[in-house]
């Protein structure tokens, strides 16, 4: 498992960085995907997580690094879907605020209820869900600051696309993202969490 991730996610993040729309853009939205792998790394022996959040972990990272390629504005795939449907915008920021919904509500549940430290699912449920959300107003606070020190070169960082409530979506797709990842996943990861 560990090899496929590491081929996986090291084969696109190559991809990624070769010619990029802009490295200053790249380097803001891949760090999330490199911390990620410095700290799996130096967790590994000491804690090791289920298969499933291996998984989840690297598509988090994939999409990343594509978005860092790209900027998120510019996806050629969601430049097509947004073409198809007629839509005002390239929609694949939102795919990734789902995602930083989604797959950290299951890291989270994994340290949960391996560490117990909630052991009640509802407030297990309800600590979760406001973890994806905080985390999320937090990269929008980031992004905001980010933009405030580098003007004009933060642009495609930001990637709103003149949507005025894009930093509400956002937080709304995440929050959206850790509920839907608790309702479809929580049988599955309790399968893999027995396993360990």
């Amino acid at each position: 498992m560990i090899k496929i991730f590491l081929l996986l996610y090291s084969t696109i993040f190559i991809w990624s960085v070769i010619n990029p729309k802009d490295y200053f853009t790249w380097f803001l939205e891949v760090t999330p995907a490199i911390l990620a792998l410095i700290i799996l790394t130096f967790t590994y022996r000491s804690f090791k997580f289920t298969p499933l959040i291996y998984t989840l972990i690297l598509i988090h990272c994939l999409i990343l690094m594509v978005g860092g390629h790209y900027t998120y504005a510019e996806v050629p795939l969601f430049d097509y879907i947004k073409e198809v449907f007629n839509q005002s915008r390239n929609n694949y920021d939102k795919v990734g605020h789902l995602a930083q919904g989604f797959i950290p509500a299951m890291v989270a549940r994994e340290i949960l209820i391996r560490k117990n430290i909630i052991n009640i699912e509802a407030w297990r449920n309800f600590f979760i869900i406001c973890f994806c959300l905080a985390f999320s107003a937090f990269y929008e606070l980031a992004e905001w600051w980010i933009a405030l020190i580098a003007n004009d070169s933060a642009d495609d960082f930001l990637g709103t696309q003149g949507y005025i409530w894009d930093t509400q979506s956002d937080m709304a797709w995440a929050l959206f993202g850790a509920i839907l990842a608790l309702l479809l996943l929580r049988k599955y990861h309790d399968k893999q969490l027995k396993n360990i």
